[in-house]
């Protein structure tokens, strides 16, 4: 169901009470805005054959900064008064410094259209949700005689941005958000084992919602579920591994991604810093961060401080060639703004983040790629990690690998992990396939204690001498 623009202005604050503030609060700056939010969120879970949890959550804020060199101002409240900008004011202009500055160019207007601006709670009511999810519980237990619990959360949200800068212009979006998850608990061989997945976009939630749909995610859930039962122990050692096309992007999301960020390109903190030019990953490896693509999780019409998302060439053929600027780094750094500032809310202020970071696709046969390995992992399916960005160094669990002896898969393995850095990792790349896929669109980013969708990809990968975590021998 289309929506409204959001308009932030009424009898409590005027377009002209909020236009006299921002002045104030950027006076002697660079750059800075006033920038509202409207947000709702609906989130169902299905459990225990009942709905087990249903939440409503509005929100509704603004935050303001003011940014001078280095040192940014920011203030923010959920009263949208012309009193609560008053009180923010003292707090924002403390960025100045009394120093006289030229302030920023706004962005430039853009007229694509990523997604449609509806909000997907409104498509189906309640009780049609539940009916739905009692359909799913149904579907999957029929399944498998052997399964013990099922659960099944339907989310939805729409995000309302306006975007006030000191000039008068001003930006606005309207962002949907929807995610089906499915966990299926499996018995079996002695032990119980979760087989889960998850799919979601910016798009209308009944296009997630038809049976064909939902039906795929819970076979895929029970699939998922009787490879961990008969998965054994996973190897430990250096060892060569395949990784699968699409989620496995994730290592790539956090072993690089955020050490091309600009914020810590400009401090000279991230392990790339200064490697402009020079080669930081095998030939032939080519990678991307693109907030235009329609529909997925990670794309955006603009960024949060109103520049419209672009694709962005990171890594050309081995070659560091870009990083992801927001408008505070890109100016001080002389360059322009690639559309990547963002904020988890109105109550933070935008840095450099990712929106749909990948790898872009080789020439080879996936298959080709598995029977070049003698021993080692085949890992298609990725969990949480954690990444160092000043020296790149990752550890990763792999939710879903298989050993490879002689060129075929063999049994499941569980419980390994992928131990290295980003900058070595990428120069072991021998083998690129030809199958590039973008994840189901369920993730998220953590960074600065901001939380943000984005997506990754990638195309299988052969890739030489990894550290791999896990039972040793």
């Amino acid at each position: 169901m289309k929506i409204c623009e959001f308009d932030p202005f009424g009898k409590n604050l005027t377009r002209e009470d909020a236009m006299k503030s921002l002045k104030l609060a950027t006076k002697n700056s660079d750059d800075g805005e006033l920038f509202f939010e409207q947000r709702q969120t609906e989130t169902i879970t299905f459990d225990d054959r009942k709905v087990k949890s249903a939440n409503f959550d509005t929100s509704e804020g603004m935050g303001l900064r003011s940014v001078c060199g280095e040192i940014t101002g920011y203030a923010h409240s959920t009263d949208l008064s012309v009193s609560a900008l008053s009180k923010m004011l003292p707090t924002v202009q403390q960025a100045a410094q009394g120093k006289m500055s030229t302030f920023a160019d706004a962005p430039a207007k853009t007229q694509k259209k990523l997604y449609d601006p509806f909000n997907p709670i409104l498509e189906l009511a309640f009780s049609e949700k539940v009916k739905i999810l009692q359909e799913i519980d149904d579907f999957s237990r029929s399944l498998d005689p052997n399964i013990k619990q099922v659960t099944t959360t339907i989310s939805s949200s729409a995000q309302k941005i306006f975007i006030l800068r000191p000039d008068g212009s001003s930006f606005s979006d309207i962002r949907p958000m929807v995610r089906l998850n499915i966990s299926i608990l499996l018995e079996g061989n002695g032990r119980r084992e979760n087989g889960y997945t998850g799919i979601g976009g910016r798009s209308n939630l009944i296009s997630f919602l038809k049976p064909d749909v939902w039906q795929n995610a819970a076979s895929e859930a029970l699939r998922i579920a009787k490879v961990n039962l008969q998965a054994k122990p996973a190897p430990a050692g250096v060892m060569d591994l395949v990784l699968g096309p699409g989620w496995p992007g994730i290592l790539l999301h956090e072993a690089i991604g955020h050490g091309l960020e600009a914020d810590f390109n400009r401090k000279k903190t991230s392990a790339f810093s200064d490697l402009m030019g020079k080669r930081i990953a095998a030939p032939g490896v080519t990678v991307f961060d693109d907030g235009t693509i329609p529909n997925r999780r990670g794309s955006i019409t603009i960024d949060d401080e109103g520049t419209p998302s672009q694709k962005t060439k990171l890594i050309d053929n081995g070659v560091l060639v870009g990083y992801m600027y927001d408008r505070h780094n890109s100016r001080l750094m002389g360059l322009k703004s690639t559309g990547n500032g963002r904020r988890q809310s109105y109550a933070h202020a935008p840095m450099p983040r990712m929106t749909n970071t990948y790898m872009q696709g080789g020439s080879e046969d996936p298959k080709n790629l598995i029977q070049d390995l003698k021993d080692g992992l085949y890992a298609v399916g990725f969990g949480g990690g954690q990444v160092d960005i000043t020296n790149g160094k990752f550890v990763f669990s792999c939710t879903e690998a298989y050993r490879v002896k002689n060129g075929k898969v063999a049994e499941a393995v569980k419980g390994a992990t992928l131990i290295g850095d980003g900058a070595s990792a990428l120069k072991k790349i021998r083998s690129i396939g030809n199958d590039l896929h973008l994840d189901p669109g369920i993730g998220n980013c953590g960074k600065a204690g901001q939380w943000v969708p984005v997506g990754v990809g990638q195309p299988s990968l052969y890739i030489s001498g990894l550290t791999v975590g896990g039972v040793s021998n």
